[in-house]
């Protein structure tokens, strides 16, 4: 079984910073691309930032280019998100999402975190 576990969400003020974290957890043999989603209010989900697994190779959202920063630590199957700047358009609820492989030969699989609150206040 697998789990990915956030931290770090909450409410700031705009200009404010936050650092989210990723950990997963669990059966895990591979982890792939790790990447950042968030959700508006009555909308799909919308790719933040990602980043493939030698972390040198990650995308931006248009909208967060240049104030957001997203990371990896493979040895504690970990990814991060600096997010500073912040603007109060980036409330949105914030999901981790990970592509694992549990077990040698199988195939790579979605998987997400529950999700946290990020609110910026003007």
């Amino acid at each position: 079984q697998v789990q990915l576990v956030e931290s770090g969400g909450g409410s700031v003020q705009a200009g404010g910073s936050l650092n989210l974290s990723c950990v997963v957890s669990g059966d895990i043999f591979s982890i792939n691309r790790m990447g950042w989603y968030r959700q508006f209010p009555g909308k799909g989900r919308d790719l933040v930032a990602d980043i493939h697994r030698g972390g040198h190779l990650a995308n931006y959202a248009d909208a967060v280019k240049d104030r957001f920063t997203i990371s990896r630590d493979n040895s504690k199957n970990s990814t991060f998100l600096q997010m500073r700047a912040l603007k109060p358009e980036d409330t949105a609820v914030y999901f981790c999402n990970a592509e694992i492989r549990a077990a040698r030969g199988v195939p790579m699989i979605d998987y997400w975190g529950q999700g946290m609150q990020v609110t910026v206040s003007s």
